[in-house]
């Protein structure tokens, strides 16, 4: 490889089938299984599965039901929110040791900002031994894309799994991915693609000879950006890592008081809202806290830990009891607060949620908010 091979280069890892490959390491009797990770309930959906178990076609968000009537002999596991947690921060803290800057996209994905480095040591030598230093001291199988940008090194790391490497050299990334399917764009969902294939577009290719307009016609805005990353163009910087501690809101009342219904229908609002951000920024909490301050300025709070999660009717449930907890019922309250904290990078399809029903009502409130405003809709039981 030329030494000159980069202006600008950025490396993309993703751990391989992350929560299968951290139940392997733990027990290696595991290894070479069809396993799936989720819910055990007849409304379960899967978190997450091994490659053995994704050549009988089953994929995450499936719900189990369907899974295991694909793979009667399938492994399935509830699943361990807190080790995966933990590896993630082992590989998170081998990659901060040797990185110029990173970024963490979720908690087993991250980009690394390696422009320059070609002038001292080479992008992709660098990228080999970091790669093997996170497998050797971690355990766990990682595979690599490296190129002139995020998107590019994203479908280079997904052409390379499980455990690969791919390099895309400046100048031909639009080659590379010209005859992928549009599946292979991030951000294409299931709903695109099959619009798309109405439109007998089935490769990236034709896509990027679409002319924009139409694209934006049809899509919106998001067909522009289906355009420019069919045309390989991805301007996106690496934001430097930093976890966020905690997520919290308050609201203090014009008028103190005492009205139960009152207050639990405030603490919902508020919980939904955060658990809302949450989801949005691709985060699990682990702790959640309440704080009450009486009319005498009097200020208590409790906290508890609870297993990973992003749910709001899980959270709802946990900020209650709570309340019901710290509550002195002789005093006028003057403010409520609520507050999340452990969080973790996670998606929110990887919380594990055991109710497959709620989970999909959770996405289509989610959209609507996203749409029009984050007051837009809430649970009846919000309501006063």
């Amino acid at each position: 490889m030329s030494q000159a091979m980069f202006d600008r280069a950025i490396l993309h890892l993703d751990l391989d089938a992350f929560f299968v490959s951290v139940e392997c390491l733990r027990n290696s009797a595991l290894k070479g299984k069809p396993i799936i990770i989720g819910g055990s309930t007849g409304r379960g959906v899967v978190a997450s599965c091994s490659y053995e178990a994704r050549r009988f076609g089953i994929h995450a968000a499936m719900p189990m039901k369907m899974a295991l009537r694909l793979c009667p002999d399938a492994i399935v596991l509830k699943g361990d929110m807190d080790a995966y947690s933990q590896y993630s921060k082992l590989v998170t803290e081998v990659i901060r040791t040797e990185s110029p800057i990173f970024e963490k996209s979720s908690i087993d994905e991250f980009y690394i900002d390696l422009s320059g480095m070609d002038r001292y040591v080479g992008c992709w030598q660098w990228s080999k031994e970091l790669r093997q230093k996170v497998m050797k001291e971690v355990g766990l199988p990682i595979s690599m894309g490296l190129s002139i940008n995020k998107l590019i090194s994203k479908i280079g790391t997904g052409e390379a799994k499980p455990n690969g490497e791919q390099v895309v050299a400046a100048g031909i990334e639009k080659a590379f991915i010209a005859p992928l399917s549009v599946q292979k764009i991030p951000s294409a969902g299931k709903v695109t693609c099959k619009k798309l294939r109405f439109m007998g577009i089935r490769t990236i290719q034709t896509l990027s000879e679409i002319p924009p307009k139409l694209l934006q016609r049809e899509f919106g805005q998001h067909g522009v950006s289906l355009w420019r990353k069919a045309n390989a163009m991805d301007d996106s910087p690496v934001v430097p890592y930093q976890e966020q501690k905690s997520i919290s809101t308050e609201r203090t009342f014009q008028l103190d008081t005492i009205d139960v219904r009152q207050l639990k229908s405030v603490l919902h609002r508020m919980v939904s809202k955060l658990a809302y951000e949450l989801r949005q920024d691709q985060r699990l909490t682990s702790n959640v806290a309440i704080k009450i301050r009486y009319t005498d300025f009097n200020t208590y709070t409790k906290q508890r830990k609870i297993p990973y999660t992003a749910n709001d009717k899980t959270l709802i449930q946990q900020v209650y009891e709570l309340f019901d907890q710290l509550f002195e019922r002789r005093q006028l309250i003057r403010l409520l607060g609520v507050r999340f904290s452990g969080l973790v990078r996670g998606r929110p399809q990887m919380a594990l949620f055991e109710q497959a029903e709620d989970e999909r009502l959770l996405k289509a409130m989610d959209q609507i908010k996203k749409r029009f405003g984050s007051q837009k809709i809430m649970r009846a039981v919000a309501l006063k």
